[in-house]
């Protein structure tokens, strides 16, 4: 009859014990979880670069431009090689308006000048001046 306490004095530690032996299961648990989350996504994004990166003839394409001229229609520039496309671009129809060579194209527009911008650009370059 004498060791009828100490289970009863026990008992108490060991559930605290194993309470704490539950917590550290679940943060590992929680850890692990968390890692193959973060692996997966890493996973994920590899294989949509691998899928979205060009192959075969579209590898030589590069789109120089684009300007809309209509609701659903615009003009792009796309240089192949050393050929300058201009294409015309509408919903079910792509035609080649003009075909120069990629030397023949003026050198990139510098910045517009301040007579030639609209009065949001020029108010917004002051602001960005007067902060400066």
């Amino acid at each position: 009859m004498r060791l009828l306490p100490v289970p009863i004095l026990v008992a108490p530690c060991l559930a605290h014990a194993a309470e704490a032996v539950g917590v550290a299961t679940s943060a590992a648990q929680m850890a692990l979880g968390l890692v193959v989350v973060i692996g997966l996504l890493f996973l994920t994004l590899w294989l949509l670069k691998r899928v979205a990166a060009p192959r075969g003839a579209a590898a030589g394409l590069k789109i120089l431009g684009a300007a809309p001229v209509g609701p659903r229609e615009k003009v792009v520039l796309v240089e192949v090689g050393k050929t300058v496309l201009v294409l015309g671009v509408a919903p079910g129809r792509v035609a080649t308006l003009h075909q120069m060579e990629a030397s023949d194209l003026p050198p990139s527009a510098p910045a517009a000048d301040p007579a030639s911008v609209g009065p949001f650009q020029a108010q917004l370059r002051q602001l960005l001046e007067r902060r400066r």
